[in-house]
């Protein structure tokens, strides 16, 4: 299984959500910063070839996102939050649609 953690405490707004997605993922450098394109890039997990980010799920597996700090960042950043929740499950939706597995999992305690 991929982990990937990320320490919600360093997210504040927009700009900075995107900042801390960019990063711990490694986005692409012409990464739209919006959520369809955060979208667009979560949806490729699993394949290297797409170059969308640079950390990846094994072949046929998932990506958990540990999500740190949640309890705090949802009350902080209710918008942020909300959009983490609505588009990762997107993502895997959008991939049952063409006919591919569930790539992205969240893992979080509130």
């Amino acid at each position: 299984m991929t982990l990937v953690s990320v320490d919600l405490r360093r997210i504040s707004d927009w700009d900075t959500f995107h900042n801390v997605f960019a990063e711990s993922f490694g986005f692409p450098d012409y990464y739209g910063r919006n959520m369809d394109a955060w979208i667009d890039c979560m949806t490729y997990l699993d394949d290297p070839s797409a170059a969308m980010t640079e950390v990846y799920a094994k072949p046929g597996g998932v990506l958990t996102l540990q999500l740190d700090h949640v309890k705090d960042f949802a009350r902080r950043c209710p918008e942020q939050y909300a959009a983490i929740v609505e588009c990762a499950s997107f993502v895997n939706w959008r991939r049952i649609e063409t006919g591919d597995e569930p790539v992205l999992a969240l893992s979080f305690f509130m």
